[in-house]
């Protein structure tokens, strides 16, 4: 008869504390799985990584000090074969690819983490990576968009914080006219009615910050 296996040592990150609450009730009905740290910010979660080396990490995106992209660059810096599990309440394309480009093993929307949280842990574990539906079929519905330049992100954002061409062209150092043509294009590959609409699905998309 085989030894039984030891659980899985997780790592939970997240800046609000009902949340990890919430994570920690639904991995103590687990027998599988032991919560054996927690981390409030990015630099909380780089030192308890150091300190209690978790199978899985689940990782917010969002958070003060340091967010969880950052986190996890520094984390898999030091340890490669960190498996690291982001959790967010954005669908944003942009981010995905962001997460999946610098190391995630899987990227879960909050929403949905009584649903798919444990199963995304075991199969990360397991040594796979996933995807939750809504982050996949983000996914496909932008994987052929021509992306913005830097130079247009850099539009957008300042139109995002309610800028007037007159305003980006002169923070830019670039005339007004280069302000229209790259607002132009940002609405086309947007495909956005007006500047508010471009800044929301920016926002939405991942592709600036809120």
């Amino acid at each position: 008869m085989s030894p039984k296996a030891a659980p899985i040592r997780i790592l939970a990150v997240d800046d609000h504390p009902l949340f990890r609450n919430g994570i920690a009730a639904l991995l103590a009905t687990q027998r599988d799985m032991n919560l054996v740290a927690e981390a409030a910010n990015g630099r909380e979660a780089i030192q308890q990584y150091r300190t209690h080396r978790p199978d899985i990490t689940l990782m917010d995106l969002q958070m003060p000090e340091m967010n969880g992209l950052d986190a996890m660059t520094a984390i898999r810096g030091e340890f490669p074969d960190a498996r690291i599990i982001m959790l967010t309440t954005y669908t944003g394309d942009v981010q995905v690819m962001r997460a999946m480009q610098t190391g995630a093993r899987a990227y879960l929307l909050k929403s949905l983490l009584d649903r798919e949280l444990l199963d995304t842990i075991r199969a990360v574990h397991a040594g796979k990576k996933a995807l939750s539906a809504e982050a996949s079929f983000e996914l496909a519905e932008h994987v052929t968009n021509e992306s913005l330049t830097p130079a247009e992100v850099d539009v957008l954002r300042l139109i995002a914080s309610g800028h007037a061409n007159k305003q980006i062209a002169a923070q830019l150092s670039i005339t007004e006219e280069t302000v229209k043509g790259r607002v132009k294009n940002i609405l086309a590959k947007l495909g956005a009615h007006d500047r508010t609409h471009a800044a929301t699905i920016g926002i939405k998309r991942g592709i600036i910050e809120p």
